[in-house]
């Protein structure tokens, strides 16, 4: 057999194996070009996911079309939950959109900071004053009471369920006392202050008549403060009752008639019937991770030098 005859099975053999190399390459490449694109998804995925998680996108909705804003008021109203940080920034990002036809505040909180309702009513004060043109509505869920109800008073005018609760137009301070159990115990009440009032209703020592009295005077102004807000933002449509300003709730259909509201509706029903723009934006601010550790770290700062910090002054 010539030479040629004999390199040609060779040839043939070679060619294939170069072929099944190549092939083998080429199916490696494939497949890290496609683990790349995976993981790249993926990470894009995750990193979308945390920055909605985080609220770090924020809220100011985007539409090229008029539209009804929508804030969320949700829980007890607190530097530390639904602070006034956070609901101001949302209102103001509602009001400051150029398409914002009418803003609805939905609220569903049993109150909270008397503090924290006061700077948002205020708030809702002034922007309104800036933006005549846009109204403002609160439509209340389940509840909307003392604090809850301070801010919602700053709206143009007030929609409920018929079943939600409303009014509580009212201040409490909260505690307890434990001198009782302590002498049962033989446990001795060691208090040393610096000022003759600094252990201010203290729970583990007898109730001081003075500041019992000055607790209440306190209370009763701030309560004061609360009917001048009601009373301000209602108008003539509040139907003054002896017991409207003791604390009391009322369903939703009863703060109708008393005028503590002005009529029934949802979020979808006052944008489509009153605010005239069916389309809602959600202009409610997510607060991120740093920004919730940092409230709560303030809070509890002030927690901790307040003359208060066994008692709590509460629109609830």
């Amino acid at each position: 057999m010539s030479e040629p005859e004999k390199s040609a099975p060779a040839n043939w053999e070679r060619g294939v194996l170069e072929k099944l190399a190549l092939s083998a390459v080429q199916e490696q490449r494939r497949t890290r070009q496609w683990g790349i694109l995976f993981k790249t998804l993926m990470f894009l995925y995750l990193f979308v996911v945390l920055f909605l998680a985080m609220g770090w996108f924020g809220s100011d909705g985007v539409s090229i079309k008029e539209h009804t804003a929508l804030i969320d008021l949700q829980g007890v109203i607190a530097a530390d939950q639904a602070s006034a940080d956070t609901v101001i920034a949302s209102l103001q990002s509602a009001f400051d959109d150029k398409k914002t036809k009418g803003v609805i505040l939905r609220i569903n909180s049993p109150g909270g900071s008397p503090v924290q309702a006061g700077q948002i009513y205020d708030e809702i004060k002034r922007l309104r004053v800036m933006h005549p043109k846009v109204p403002l509505y609160a439509v209340v869920d389940d509840i909307c009471a003392s604090g809850g109800y301070y801010v919602a008073a700053g709206a143009d005018k007030i929609y409920v369920d018929k079943a939600s609760i409303v009014g509580s137009i009212g201040v409490l301070m909260d505690g307890f006392g434990f001198t009782g159990t302590m002498q049962k115990l033989g446990v001795e009440r060691r208090l040393l202050t610096a000022g003759v009032n600094k252990g201010f209703l203290d729970p583990f020592s007898p109730v001081d008549p003075k500041q019992q009295a000055r607790a209440l005077e306190m209370l009763e102004e701030i309560h004061g403060q609360f009917i001048g807000v009601v009373r301000q933002g209602r108008g003539k449509r509040l139907k003054e009752t002896p017991d409207m300003f003791s604390g009391l709730v009322w369903s939703g259909e009863r703060s109708i008639q008393l005028g503590l509201a002005d009529g029934l509706g949802s979020v979808e029903s006052v944008a489509r019937d009153v605010v005239k723009a069916e389309d809602i934006v959600d202009f409610t601010q997510q607060e991120g991770l740093a920004e919730r550790l940092a409230g709560r770290l303030g809070a509890s700062v002030a927690h901790a030098w307040t003359p208060f910090e066994k008692t709590g002054v509460s629109l609830r």
